[in-house]
């Protein structure tokens, strides 16, 4: 058979330092060439291509960077378990796990400690949804103070668990930010809700949207980008 008339894999893997990885492809019109990286959590191999360009292609691309996505596989942290741990990783600290028979089911965080009861054996998702509705405060906060800043109403907040980007703003102006963010230093995460705000004046990445960004954020964006780009992955260390 031509090769061209080939029928091509519906789901594709590359096995990378004895680990088989689904590929996970996305056509983009505007891509003139391909783009790959690795899933923050190791999880995948994701390649962005031109609509014209064959998904055998795409993973034949992959198997060619083997090395490289090996390296970066061994970049990925290892999974942690909090409740086994005792410790959370909670705004850029690792805050004690202080779980008591006798204490509340729902976590009070301390000065000291994480204070939390119920049964052991569901801790580990009650500290889930403890993150989860930090994130979604602090964001909350966030999104309301750079709204303010850029005379704008504030806007909807809602999280995600998205394993590509750390935050999105739609037309109709909400902002989705990974609730993974509220485990990093809290510029890290004020960073990225400037960022998306930031969208909602100037839906591009413009010389009048940085603009915009630096006025809002009180940071400096360059040291946040690079905390997420060296430690980022850490963040999808625990909880799946």
């Amino acid at each position: 058979m031509i090769d061209w008339m080939r029928r091509e894999p519906e789901d594709p893997v590359v096995e990378i330092a004895g680990k088989l990885l689904p590929v996970e492809l996305t056509r983009n019109r505007r891509a003139k060439r391909l783009t790959l990286r690795l899933a923050p959590d190791g999880s995948a191999i994701r390649i962005t291509l031109p609509h014209w360009c064959r998904s055998a292609e795409a993973v034949a691309f992959a198997r060619s960077r083997a090395a490289w996505l090996e390296q970066q596989l061994a970049k990925v942290p290892a999974k942690r378990d909090p409740v086994n741990e005792g410790r959370l990783l909670h705004r850029g600290r690792e805050i004690v796990i202080d779980w008591r028979s006798d204490a509340p089911r729902r976590p009070v965080l301390t000065d000291e400690a994480l204070v939390v009861g119920g049964p052991q054996e569901t801790l580990s998702k009650r500290l889930h949804r403890w993150l989860e509705s930090e994130a979604l405060r602090l964001f909350a906060e966030d999104a309301r103070h750079y709204c303010a800043r850029a005379d704008l109403d504030t806007a909807q907040v809602r999280l995600t668990r998205a394993k590509r980007r750390w935050g999105s703003c739609s037309s109709e102006g909400i902002l989705r930010l990974n609730w993974r963010l509220v485990q990093a230093p809290d510029a890290v995460r004020r960073s990225v809700v400037a960022h998306e705000v930031a969208h909602l004046v100037h839906f591009d990445h413009s010389p009048a949207f940085h603009a915009l960004l630096d006025r809002l954020f009180e940071g400096d964006i360059d040291l946040a980008n690079g905390w997420l780009s060296r430690n980022g992955r850490t963040l999808y260390a625990s909880f799946d």
